[in-house]
Order: C-alpha cells, then sequence, then structure tokens
C-alpha cells in the first residue's frame, strides 16, 4: 500500500488497561501513524517507531524520537539495547515471518524492567470457528483475524505458551474486542465443551509481559 489508510490509524483505546505505570524510553513496532502515542500517560517520553508503510511512517515521524521505514528485522541493529522501557506491539507479532526469533530479539532491547505489550488475534473466535465448522471454510480478509498478510495464528493458550517458552513473565493477559451482547452461538458451544470456550468471544488477546530475571 502506498497510501497511508484507517488501517494504520488505529488508537486502540481498549489496550490503555495493559499500559504500564511508568516508563520513560518507548519502542512501537508496527507503529502505523503513531496514534497510540497519544494514550501514553508520560508527557516526559522518548518514542522511537517501526513502520515499513511509507506514508504511516512519515506521519508517525513527526511525533517520534526516530521511526525506521522497514521491518523489525531490518533495523534492528540499529536499535539500542537494554535500552526501552516500554516495547508495543499491538497486532504486529502474529505477520512476524519468525515470531519465535522476535521474541529472542526483542529481549535484548528492553531495559532490566522493560515490559514488552500488545496484542494478538484469537484463531479461536466464535465467527472464524463459525465460517470452519458450518460453512466449511477459511476465507482470508483484508482485516480482522484472518488478515490475507498474517503468517502465524494464535489461540490464548498458544500466546501464554509462547511467551513462557522464551522467559517472559505475564503480568496481565485478557480479551479484548468482544461483541456487545452474547452470542448465540457462543452459548452452543460453551454448552457442548462444558463451558470451556469462553475465550471465543474475544477476538484478540492483549498481555504485558516483562522479562524473567
Amino acid at each position: 500500500m502506498n497510501e497511508s489508510t484507517a488501517y494504520y490509524q488505529h488508537s486502540r483505546e481498549d489496550l490503555i488497561p495493559f499500559i504500564p505505570e511508568n516508563y520513560s524510553r518507548v519502542l512501537e513496532i508496527g507503529c502505523g501513524e503513531g496514534k497510540f502515542w497519544e494514550l501514553l500517560k508520560s508527557d516526559d517520553r522518548e518514542i522511537w517507531g517501526v513502520e515499513p508503510n511509507q506514508a504511516a511512517a512519515n506521519i508517525a515521524r513527526q511525533k517520534a524520537h526516530r521511526v525506521f521505514e522497514t521491518s523489525f528485522d531490518l533495523c534492528l541493529d540499529e536499535l539500542p539495547n537494554d535500552y526501552f522501557d516500554l516495547v508495543i506491539c499491538n497486532d504486529v507479532i502474529e505477520h512476524m515471518p519468525d515470531h519465535d526469533l522476535f521474541f529472542e530479539q526483542i529481549k535484548t532491547k528492553m531495559s532490566a524492567q522493560g515490559k514488552l505489550m500488545g496484542s494478538m488475534p484469537n484463531v479461536r473466535y466464535y465467527q472464524t470457528l463459525r465460517s470452519l465448522l458450518f460453512k466449511k471454510d477459511w476465507p482470508y480478509e483484508n482485516a480482522g483475524v484472518l488478515d490475507r498478510t498474517h503468517l502465524r495464528f494464535f489461540t490464548a493458550k498458544s500466546m501464554q505458551r509462547t511467551f513462557k517458552e522464551h522467559a517472559f513473565e505475564i503480568e496481565k493477559f485478557a480479551g479484548v474486542n468482544s461483541p456487545g451482547r452474547f452470542k448465540l452461538f457462543i452459548l452452543f458451544l460453551n454448552i457442548l465443551f462444558l463451558g470451556t470456550a469462553m475465550d471465543t468471544k474475544f477476538q484478540q488477546f492483549g498481555f504485558r509481559l516483562s522479562k524473567k530475571h
């Protein structure tokens, strides 16, 4: 894409509860136009961004200390080690060619007390399951859980397992973007699976992690 669109303009107020109390040096990977920075609590902060879309990066650059117009792996060596108090990855990790390598690399950029926060789509979201089970289809879309640019798919369980495998402590983990009312299909799933399908009502899960010491 050559132009900035709504895809790069999400502010994500639903992730405010995952923002830590204290931070001063911030790195957002996949920052888009930098809308999420408006939600940060600290006025005295140094913000860095990584955004491969040129139009979005140009807008973000006006608000940040530095923005790299490329992917994370291509600017890795230009990011200082042991530096960032807060790393933000909102709907980014599922786009990574090697998410396991990313988790190891990002730890080297975080300060000792640094936090990693963000969100990831839930492939067990009820709309995705309904399409798979009843329509026998797996339709890729321009946005959402089955975004055609996603390279990885996660459930709540696999997200938490991945965090632990890479020596992160889970400080906060919760579902976000649930439907406004309890859908009949979600009720059906919970009856069928004896109440073990509550995770299917969340389109995404938000998280805040810290490094194990």
